[in-house]
């Protein structure tokens, strides 16, 4: 009797220990260190367009942008990719489970209900993005399949989509034309860097029948994709930020050239010696989207903070 109760406990135990694994295998799953230092750029860039500041609300949809809907659709993601090697953010997935693909759809869910606040534009960009999420990992849309439909997810989704929220998220104001120039900026830039995240998951995308843009067209099409859309981007991002403040648009451009070079010879190399592998790829898409990141929250910050706008050095950047 006593064995029999000890043996209940034990497995009482494990059951318990195996739920709160995979809890953690789910929030593994959200890759929120990708999405906070490599996909906030767009959101932090709205933010800066911006002439109201409203720190609480932007606070909030900021952590449900990333959390709850970038979060969820990369977890959603997963669960149809079901990866073995590694993949953005994770060097080795963890294993999916059923309950997983319901979770990462009713976060989603959760951060859509806490969108509705900010207006029926917020809400309708937040659903866009959803759905173009869905789109693209679902099996029967499947658009990560094709090179073209991909970036157009992803570039809506992640890219213009996040500039807008970012934009709202502060505030009620009009679009002007400098929102929407950076929004086809932001994209631009973002998709730069999108096929290069391809080249290491070549093998686990070719086994899925995944035709993507490094699959499609191969190699050098990525670096010659990347040598047109980066400084198309930055161009647009930098006369965006030009048009509220010259001197912050001059100094994001020249930062974003300074980086254009370091990630294109860093490429180039990548090419010549056939390193695509994970490491490589994914320091250079940390290193480049961590100095645009950095560069926006500074320049945020300087903006919205009366401690910082009140410096003379600030005050003439932001002229």
């Amino acid at each position: 009797m006593n064995t029999h109760k000890y043996s209940y406990v034990i497995e009482s135990k494990r059951g318990k220990a195996g739920w709160i694994l995979q809890i953690w295998h789910f929030v593994v799953h959200l890759r929120l260190h990708y999405q906070l230092f490599i996909l906030s750029g767009a959101f932090l860039l709205g933010a800066l367009l911006s002439e109201n500041f409203h720190a609480g609300w932007f606070a909030v949809q900021f952590l449900n942008v990333h959390i709850l809907l970038f979060g969820g659709a990369t977890a959603y993601n997963s669960f149809w990719d079901r990866d073995e090697g590694p993949v953005g953010g994770l060097v080795n997935p963890p294993s999916m489970t059923q309950w997983m693909w319901f979770a990462s759809l009713l976060i989603q869910m959760i951060g859509l209900l806490l969108a509705l606040p900010m207006g029926t534009f917020f809400v309708g960009i937040y659903s866009l993005s959803m759905l173009f999420f869905w789109l693209y990992s679902s099996p029967w849309t499947r658009w990560k399949g094709s090179p073209l439909k991909s970036l157009v997810a992803i570039g809506i989704s992640t890219g213009c989509n996040a500039v807008l929220m970012g934009y709202y998220a502060t505030g009620f104001g009009p679009l002007y034309s400098s929102v929407w120039i950076a929004s086809a900026g932001v994209t631009l830039m973002l998709l730069s860097l999108y096929p290069v995240s391809q080249l290491y998951q070549q093998d686990e995308d070719y086994k899925r029948g995944d035709r993507t843009f490094a699959i499609s067209y191969g190699r050098y099409a990525v670096i010659h994709f990347f040598e047109f859309a980066f400084p198309v981007g930055l161009l647009m991002v930098a006369v965006a930020i030009g048009l509220h403040h010259v001197m912050l648009g001059i100094a994001f451009g020249i930062t974003g050239v300074l980086v254009g070079l370091l990630v294109n010879r860093k490429l180039k190399g990548m090419m010549e010696e056939r390193s695509d592998d994970y490491q490589s790829v994914m320091q250079i898409k940390y290193r480049t989207s961590l100095a645009f990141v950095s560069f926006l929250t500074i320049a945020l910050l300087a903006k919205h903070l009366d401690f910082f706008n009140s410096l003379p050095f600030v005050e003439w950047f932001l002229q």
